[in-house]
């Protein structure tokens, strides 16, 4: 895989990106002004990317980490979205997802999440050994 842009992206999802680019969800425009201007660790970040067949939420081509920001539509469609996180992962990606809700309560333990995850995989080491305990705010029952 090309860190700068991945081969064979069709025109169709490099235009699907943009238009994705100017429809930002609130929780997009959320992380997205956390993550801009290397905000995080000094990585940069590329949101609305097209990679494959997919358009990622964000990612960091350095360290091939995509962040995916779910909202209530995404419990209707949890196979759909571990197809599309397998498929991800042999292209060596490293997925994370992370609750639009989470973003609204507690970004600095999103920011957190992100940050361990980077830094573990920048270092060849197993990201979800040092991973912040889940759930994040915003996850899962009660939250």
């Amino acid at each position: 895989m090309n860190e700068k842009r991945m081969r064979g992206t069709s025109a169709e999802i490099r235009e699907a990106a943009r238009r994705l680019r100017h429809q930002a969800t609130p929780a997009e425009r959320v992380l997205w002004d956390a993550l801009r201007d290397r905000q995080v660790d000094g990585l940069r970040f590329r949101r609305q990317h097209p990679v494959d067949r997919f358009v990622l939420d964000f990612y960091c081509p350095s360290v091939r980490l995509v962040i995916e920001l779910d909202g209530g539509i995404h419990a209707e469609q949890l196979e759909r979205d571990a197809a599309r996180d397998a498929a991800l992962r042999a292209l060596g990606c490293h997925v994370i997802r992370i609750p639009n809700e989470a973003v609204f309560r507690n970004l600095p333990a999103v920011l957190r999440r992100i940050s361990i995850t980077a830094t573990a995989l920048g270092s060849h080491e197993e990201p979800t050994a040092t991973s912040p305990p889940r759930p994040l705010a915003g996850e899962g029952a009660g939250g």
